[in-house]
């Protein structure tokens, strides 16, 4: 009997035990956010934030929201003055009364998120989650982020008050134009080779991304927290790159490719895609607009060797307005142009992984009012590396670099090196801290090594030649130096004579450049860390 006892008790609180598991599981889950709304102006404004149920501020379903239950942020813009909380319990809304401490931009962000993990909770006592947020701009819109990958076939816009998430490439397609508003951030999702994210124009197809000083578009890797209504992250440094791809620009504007070819695949997009071609025959093509946009913490490799640069332009025309663009920590170039004819302006380049400003296939647009700020931890290599045409087809353009800093900040950058039949024109340019062991090459080679030791057509000649077609006028350097292309070891009394005739075309103690970095980049994330 006693043991028909036990079993019944323990029947029982088995029973007891399936019953609470189904009463758990039955529980509802924890209220959310659903929205929030604005209304207001000048420096008042409301914010209705929308739950998915009815809310308490106590387990017990009593207790209004109030101040406590919330933190409230904002960003960009006027800061907050104040703000109060209404709410009656068991309602499925808040309001959030805001004072700016001056009157709104526009630009504002209000983040509302619990204040903690027991803020709130609904009419069974669960808790919301203090992960829980919502973010609406004071200008009406809502925040999104909004991820973004494939072919755009039609235009689009994409607006200052998202964040918009490169997964994979992103291909603005011929014939379709992206417009991105002033104070937008793009960022790009980690991944190498096929899994690289970056922005793609592809020829025929346009940007336009015309940021301001006050509001530049900002590029940058998912990585960065930098969020909503910001110019600035703050947990990655000049150190950090490698973090997605970059943007690249192509156009059917003339180049020098190998063979002859007036167009050829950029490198990285495998030629199947259809969308990676560039060049042509049109020197006045038009690919957009870019204007104050900051490009960071990119670079990534897409295949052995072969990094995306943190802005690269594949045969970009004239017609294309390009001003006021900072590349900050990219593993790879700051910027490489591929031929074309587009002219940039006030170029920021700092702590690149490998050259500055990388020119190549005959590229014969103007590159003013620039800087290059690169030092050790980087891998960083030239400050500038000037190749000339590749193939027999549009040689006879001329680069020009004007008004240009380079600017060493360690033992481990280099100044320049002009090879590969570099022709063009550099002035007012300056080297500085470079020191007489990191000086300013050209590349020569020889006919017939150990046989005949004539100079071969390289940059060598082209700085020496009469007419001279690599021309320096008013430069400040700390040194020139030429070097066998060939690495032979032989003809060296020749080489030595090289050298000499090399330092004497060129002007090392010019004006050099008056630019002023500092004021010119006062816009930039480099000079809002004080590194400028």
């Amino acid at each position: 009997m006693k043991r028909i006892k036990m079993f019944a008790v323990i029947a029982a609180v088995m029973v007891m035990g399936f019953s609470a598991c189904k009463k758990d599981d039955n529980k509802k889950p924890a209220p959310t956010m659903s929205s929030a709304t604005v209304a207001g102006e000048n420096k008042n404004f409301d914010i209705t934030v929308t739950f998915s149920e009815a809310v308490y501020k106590n387990t017990d379903k009593t207790g209004n929201l109030d101040n406590g239950s919330f933190t409230v942020s904002v960003t960009g813009g006027s800061e907050m003055a104040s703000y109060n909380v209404t709410h009656t319990a068991g309602q499925t809304t808040a309001m959030i009364a805001i004072e700016l401490s001056d009157y709104s931009t526009g630009n504002e962000t209000v983040t509302v998120a619990p204040a903690g993990a027991s803020s709130i909770y609904n009419d069974e006592g669960t808790a919301m989650s203090n992960s829980e947020t919502k973010s609406v701009n004071l200008s009406g819109a809502s925040n999104e982020i909004i991820t973004k990958t494939g072919i755009l076939t039609a235009n689009e816009t994409w607006t200052s008050n998202n964040i918009y998430l490169l997964e994979r490439k992103v291909v603005v397609g011929a014939g379709v134009t992206l417009t991105i508003e002033a104070g937008t951030i793009v960022k790009g999702k980690p991944g190498e080779e096929t899994l690289a994210s970056a922005l793609v124009v592809a020829r025929g197809g346009k940007l336009m991304a015309a940021g301001t000083a006050d509001n530049p578009i900002i590029f940058t890797a998912e990585a960065d927290n930098i969020t909503f209504g910001e110019k600035f992250g703050t947990n990655l440094t000049k150190e950090d790159n490698k973090l997605w791809g970059g943007v690249i620009v192509l156009g059917a504007a003339p180049i020098s490719a190998e063979n002859g070819d007036t167009e050829t695949n950029i490198e990285g997009i495998p030629t199947e895609e259809g969308y990676g071609l560039f060049g042509g025959s049109n020197a006045s093509d038009n690919s957009g607009v870019i204007n104050y946009i900051s490009i960071r913490h990119g670079g990534i490799s897409i295949g052995e060797g072969n990094e995306i640069n943190g802005l690269t332009l594949g045969g970009v025309g004239s017609g294309t307005s390009i001003s006021n663009v900072e590349v900050y920590a990219t593993l790879d170039d700051g910027i490489e142009c591929f031929g074309g004819t587009v002219n940039v302006s006030n170029l920021l380049i700092f702590y690149q992984g490998d050259d500055g400003v990388d020119l190549d296939m005959n590229y014969s647009g103007t590159i003013s009012d620039f800087a290059v700020v690169h030092g050790n931890g980087i891998g960083t290599d030239e400050g500038a590396e000037v190749d000339g045409p590749e193939g027999s087809t549009y040689v006879t353009g001329m680069f020009t670099l004007s008004n240009g800093k380079f600017i060493s900040e360690g033992t481990e950058p280099s100044a320049a090196d002009f090879k590969s039949d570099a022709q063009g024109y550099i002035n007012n340019c300056s080297w500085i801290n470079y020191g007489t062991g990191k000086p300013v090459k050209f590349r020569t080679k020889f006919v017939d090594p150990g046989v005949d030791c004539n100079h071969k057509e390289d940059a060598y000649l082209h700085l020496v030649s009469d007419p001279a077609t690599l021309v320096f006028t008013d430069c400040s350097l700390e040194g020139t130096k030429v070097y066998d292309g060939g690495d032979t070891g032989t003809c060296l009394d020749e080489l030595a004579a090289a050298n000499a005739t090399a330092a004497s075309k060129v002007q090392l103690n010019g004006t050099g450049s008056t630019l002023d970095v500092a004021g010119t980049f006062s816009w930039t994330y480099a000079a809002s860390r004080g590194q400028l």
